[in-house]
């Protein structure tokens, strides 16, 4: 495995867009989970599984700053028994602007987190109250310059564009005041609205005003630009950084490579296998205390699948899919496998073949969903 993934489910607030596993802070066994995240780890090397050579470890969520500092500091010195985090290339955390205090900050810089990733989403004040977001508009800038005197470098910011009744104008001052904040990685993220969230059922009541695909096509597009002007790459279709500075950890998702997922509701791959961990805190704590792990449901992944896998997540890439990678990993080669498809977006328009490897085009990247469900033939 090149990386480690840790769900800490817990919010103070939920937002109107999410759907990932997670749940309100309060009256929550939140000492309890921590410790089975300990519990967790000891299985997994009990069952044979190596924690050496690991390249990153994420703390996702939830929010793992809604976690206390004597909370986020049992959990980093959880995470340092299992796993030298010396010898990491990057320990990243998700956090929320409104909950990273300088105590908290310190708390993670001496746990060895060098990356956050902070979700900002947007700078202004109406859109934020209208997502669910308990953050000012202005939050973020003070957080981050805490977190740089407290010596984080490595900061990301989430952004989200499509967002209900959000102008063009909304869309390019929230730039403006991302960029001026001259960070080295950022993360631009169109709306999507998933099923069981708060903007879910609204759509369903008529009463979710979206921008249309037109003006949504128009914010990706000013994005892209506007991250070009500043020098930031776009390395994967919605990140954006100065070279050196792309989320490591990420990449191992878009390389198809193997990390494993720990927590309530996790998901990981490991040994040619997928696999999702139990949501509910309760059947995810209870289930390790047979000595086995919180495996809910997990699938072999086929060489077919696994060859889908490698297309529709490495074409996410702007290096796209090499051409020698996946001879190597699959015996065959990409246009004996995929010949008839490549032939028909390249026809399109949508992909083209660059330095040995297959890539999208610019028009390829607005239209990625289309090009992908072509492999999923």
């Amino acid at each position: 495995m090149r990386g480690m993934y840790i769900h800490i489910p817990f919010c103070h607030q939920i937002c109107h867009y999410c759907d990932f596993n997670k749940v309100f802070f309060k009256n929550q066994p939140v000492d309890e989970y921590i410790e089975s995240i300990g519990n967790e780890l000891a299985i997994m090397v009990k069952e044979g599984h190596s924690f050496e050579g690991l390249e990153t470890v994420f703390l996702g969520g939830g929010t793992p700053t809604s976690l206390s500092e004597k909370q986020l500091d049992r959990l980093l010195e959880i995470i340092h028994q299992h796993v030298d985090v010396q010898s990491l290339r990057e320990f990243s955390t998700e956090a929320n602007p409104d909950e990273l205090t300088r105590g908290k900050l310190a708390v993670l810089k001496n746990g060895g987190v060098e990356r956050l990733s902070i979700g900002v989403q947007s700078f202004d004040e109406q859109l934020l109250k209208r997502i669910g977001r308990t953050h000012g508009a202005n939050t973020p800038q003070k957080v981050i310059r805490e977190a740089r005197e407290i010596g984080f470098e490595n900061i990301s910011i989430d952004l989200i564009y499509g967002l209900p009744e959000q102008s063009i104008r909304q869309w390019e001052d929230t730039l403006d005041k991302a960029l001026a904040l001259e960070l080295p990685h950022y993360s631009g993220y169109s709306l999507i609205v998933e099923p069981k969230t708060v903007f879910y059922n609204l759509m369903n009541k008529g009463k979710l005003p979206l921008p249309g695909e037109d003006m949504e096509a128009e914010m990706f597009s000013m994005l892209i630009d506007r991250m070009d002007q500043e020098g930031k790459q776009q390395y994967e279709i919605s990140n954006f950084a100065n070279p050196g500075n792309e989320s490591i950890h990420n990449l191992i998702y878009w390389d198809n490579d193997e990390y494993a997922g720990i927590g309530a509701g996790a998901h990981g791959y490991l040994k040619g296998q997928r696999y999702a961990n139990y949501g509910p805190l309760k059947k995810y704590m209870e289930s390790m205390e047979s000595g086995s792990r919180p495996i809910m449901e997990k699938h072999e992944v086929t060489l077919t699948e696994e060859m889908e896998e490698e297309m529709f997540l490495g074409l996410r890439k702007m290096d796209g899919v090499s051409l020698h990678l996946f001879k190597s990993r699959f015996g065959k080669s990409l246009t004996d496998v995929y010949g008839d498809v490549l032939e028909e977006l390249s026809g399109k328009g949508l992909i083209y073949e660059s330095e040995g490897s297959i890539k999208l085009t610019g028009k390829g990247v607005f239209r990625g969903n289309e090009v992908f469900q072509q492999f999923l033939k």
